[in-house]
C-alpha cells in the first residue's frame, strides 16, 4: 500500500476525528459531550459490532495461536522493559509502576483500533483475540497492582482486592459481548436475524462515533507541547515507535508470523494509550496529570504515524 493509498484509507478517520476537534474548538458541540459519545461507543455500539461479527466468524481462523502467542511475548518484554525503567528512575510504589506499564503497553482498542480497522480492512474482528488478551491479562495485572497498592481498611485484604480486580476486568461490556459471541458460535445457537441486523445497525455507528468523541475530547482540552516532560516523551516514544517495532521483531522473527496477521499485530501495537489510563489514574489517585498528557499526545502521534505504519506493514 503506497503512501497515497494509505492516506485515502484514512480520509474517513480524519474526517470524523477532525470534525470533533473543529466543533469542540468552535464550541458548536461542548467538549464535555465527548463522554456521552464515548460511553455510547464503549458500552453499546462496539459490543454490538463485536458480538455480531464474532458470532458469524470462523473461530478457528480468528484464533491464530502463533500470532496471539507472539503478541503476548512482545507485550511481556515491553512490560518488563517499562517496569525496569520505572524502578530505575526510583519509583517503588506499585501503582506508579503499573500506571507506566499501562501507558507504554496497553492499546486503545475500542475508541481507536476498531474504527481504524473497520476503515482500512473493512473489519475489526482481528482485534478481538488481542482485546481479550489485553483485558483479561494485561488489564488484570494493572488493576491487581492498583488494588494491592491501595491502603486503608476500606480497601479490604489482598484476597478481596484481587477478586475485585478480576471481576472488574471480566465484567466489561466488550468482554461480555465477545464471550457471548464465542459461546453462541461454539454451541451453534441460532440467533434471530432481526437481532443480528439490529446489532449490525448499531455496530456500524461505532467507528465514526468513537473517533468523533476522541476529536471532541482533544479539541476541548487542547494540546500543549512545551510542557511535555522527558518521562512523557519516553512513554510516548515507547508506545508509538518501540512497541510496534518490538511486536514486528518478536512476532515476525521469533514466532514466524507472516502476511495479514503480522500487519494486524503491528498496527494494533501502534495504537495509542487507552483512555482507561486516565480513568484508572483518577480512581486510584496516582499520576493523573501524566496519564492525561500521555493519552492525548499518543493519540495525536499515532494518528500522524498511521500512514507510515500502513505503508510499512504492506511492504
Amino acid at each position: 500500500m503506497g503512501g497515497a493509498a494509505a492516506l485515502e484509507k484514512l480520509v474517513p478517520v480524519l474526517l470524523a476525528f477532525g470534525g470533533g476537534v473543529l466543533l469542540a474548538r468552535r464550541k458548536v458541540v461542548p467538549a464535555e459531550a465527548s463522554k456521552a459519545f464515548s460511553d455510547y461507543a464503549f458500552l453499546f455500539a462496539v459490543p454490538c459490532y463485536l458480538f455480531g461479527n464474532i458470532y458469524a466468524s470462523d473461530l478457528a481462523a480468528l484464533f491464530d495461536w502463533r500470532a496471539i502467542g507472539g503478541y503476548a511475548a512482545a507485550a511481556a518484554v515491553a512490560v518488563a522493559a517499562v517496569a525496569v525503567a520505572a524502578v530505575a528512575r526510583g519509583l517503588r510504589e506499585p501503582r506508579e509502576v503499573a500506571l507506566r506499564v499501562m501507558a507504554g503497553v496497553q492499546v486503545n482498542t475500542a475508541y481507536f483500533a476498531v474504527p481504524v480497522f473497520i476503515t482500512v480492512f473493512g473489519t475489526a474482528v482481528p482485534i478481538f483475540p488481542i482485546l481479550l488478551f489485553q483485558v483479561c491479562v494485561l488489564s488484570l495485572v494493572v488493576i491487581a497492582l492498583m488494588e494491592l497498592g491501595r491502603a486503608g481498611p476500606a480497601a479490604g485484604g489482598p484476597g478481596r482486592r484481587l477478586s475485585r480486580a478480576v471481576g472488574a476486568s471480566l465484567a466489561t461490556p466488550l468482554v461480555l459481548a465477545c464471550n457471548a459471541g464465542i459461546l453462541l458460535n461454539l454451541l451453534s445457537v441460532r440467533v434471530p436475524d432481526v437481532v443480528l441486523d439490529g446489532a449490525a445497525f448499531v455496530g456500524d455507528s461505532a467507528s465514526p462515533v468513537a473517533l468523533f468523541a476522541l476529536g471532541l475530547h482533544l479539541g476541548g482540552v487542547g494540546l500543549r507541547l512545551r510542557g511535555t516532560t522527558r518521562e512523557e516523551l519516553a512513554l510516548i516514544g515507547f508506545k508509538c515507535l518501540v512497541f510496534p517495532l518490538l511486536t514486528w521483531a518478536v512476532c515476525g522473527l521469533f514466532f514466524g508470523v507472516r502476511g495479514d496477521w503480522l500487519a494486524y499485530l503491528v498496527l494494533i501495537a501502534a495504537m495509542p494509550t487507552p483512555q482507561n489510563l486516565f480513568i484508572f489514574a483518577q480512581r486510584y489517585d496516582v499520576g493523573v496529570g501524566l496519564s492525561a498528557s500521555v493519552v492525548i499526545k499518543t493519540s495525536l502521534v499515532s494518528l500522524l504515524l498511521l500512514p507510515l505504519w500502513l505503508q510499512t506493514v504492506a511492504t
